[in-house]
């Protein structure tokens, strides 16, 4: 168990190290940190060797100018310059708050970035505005759509994060896939099998191997087989590399380059420019006053908690595991598996930083 504060410190220290601003840094370090606190263990500080190895291959500029490139009056498409996606993100959702401001609505499509952590840090900031955050992006092909043997998606997370009065807001923040392959990760690093309907073999089959992606299998949409529905989590992560991919100008499908961390894949660019998010901005007054949805978005919060639920549980909001999960860590420190330990501790030396 490490205090969140301390690899906070730590990470921003290894982002200055490569040549991000201070503020970058300390960004970077709180959308990482952020996903430790809410459980989200797979896009946590484990992703910082990653970001290392963007670097190290030339593919992540530490001091991007992150630009405008075509824009509307509630719309724009922004280059992002190479740059952190943990940077790129929450610049773009700027944006997207700005235009909603003016116009009510505002959408940006991000070309040229990289990886950025959890959706839902960037949905949320949105609503600190009284507005509703949408945030989603596609990433390197891991995927395969239904029936097919080829990885052609990424597992392509949808966020959106709706405001309450007195309550948390509403933050629902999932892969279109049957898991994230970060969970495989961790289950890699344990020596642990994966569960049926998580992943494909190569020959299309089901697998328990946790390595079956590495070797040649690829990760199932949500649903996992047509009979339980793997063709809505196909067309969910289609949608994501459409908005993100396609409508940005950034790579999409199999050409959308690969994280470092699924260096085993071999990612063909050259339809687009690095990799891309999408964005939005909703101006809750731009529909009903703002207090008056809030106060709703409270009853509905409550109604769905008290729903009879099935014996020994309890009906759950989005957002309700990730708060918990933050407010015992906050206390207890963040659990750290020791094959990450072993990583972080390989950077601080490089570095000459201290975990």
């Amino acid at each position: 168990m490490i205090d969140a504060n301390r690899l906070r410190t730590f990470t921003e220290q290894i982002f200055v190290a490569i040549g991000c601003s201070e503020a970058d840094a300390r960004l970077s370090a709180d959308v990482l940190i952020s996903a430790d606190l809410r459980g989200v263990d797979s896009h946590g500080v484990a992703r910082l060797p990653g970001y290392i190895r963007l670097y190290d291959h030339g593919r992540l500029n530490p001091q991007p100018r992150i630009r405008v490139v075509h824009e509307t009056p509630s719309t724009a498409v922004v280059d992002g310059d190479r740059g952190l996606g943990l940077v790129v993100g929450p610049a773009a959702m700027q944006i997207a708050i700005e235009k909603a401001r003016v116009a009510g609505t505002g959408w940006v499509a991000v070309r040229n970035s990289n990886h950025f952590g959890i959706a839902g840090y960037h949905a949320l900031l949105a609503t600190e505005h009284d507005m509703i955050g949408q945030a989603m992006t596609h990433a390197a092909p891991l995927v395969a759509p239904t029936f097919s043997l080829e990885k052609m998606l990424g597992t392509n997370p949808i966020a959106v994060a709706v405001p309450a009065l007195t309550e948390p807001p509403f933050l629902a923040d999932f892969a279109s896939t049957a898991v994230a392959y970060g969970k495989l990760e961790i289950l890699q690093r344990k020596g642990q099998p994966a569960p049926i309907g998580w992943a494909q073999a190569a020959d299309g089959g089901p697998t328990t191997d946790s390595n079956a992606v590495k070797n040649g299998g690829a990760l199932l949409p949500l649903g996992s087989d047509r009979e339980h529905g793997s063709h809505k989590g196909y067309g969910l992560g289609a949608i994501v590399d459409i908005f993100s991919g396609v409508l940005s100008g950034a790579n999409y499908g199999p050409w959308v380059p690969p994280f470092a961390t699924a260096g085993f894949m071999q990612a063909d660019e050259g339809v687009g420019i690095g990799t891309g998010h999408f964005f939005g901005a909703m101006r809750i007054d731009a529909f009903r006053p703002a207090d008056d949805f809030k106060a709703h978005m409270d009853t509905w919060i409550q109604r769905f908690r008290s729903a009879k639920a099935v014996e020994g549980q309890r009906v759950l909001v989005p957002g309700d595991p990730e708060r918990a999960m933050e407010a015992e860590r906050l206390v207890t420190g963040i659990p750290v598996l020791e094959p990450v330990i072993k990583s972080l501790d390989e950077l601080g030396e490089r570095f000459g930083v201290r975990l």
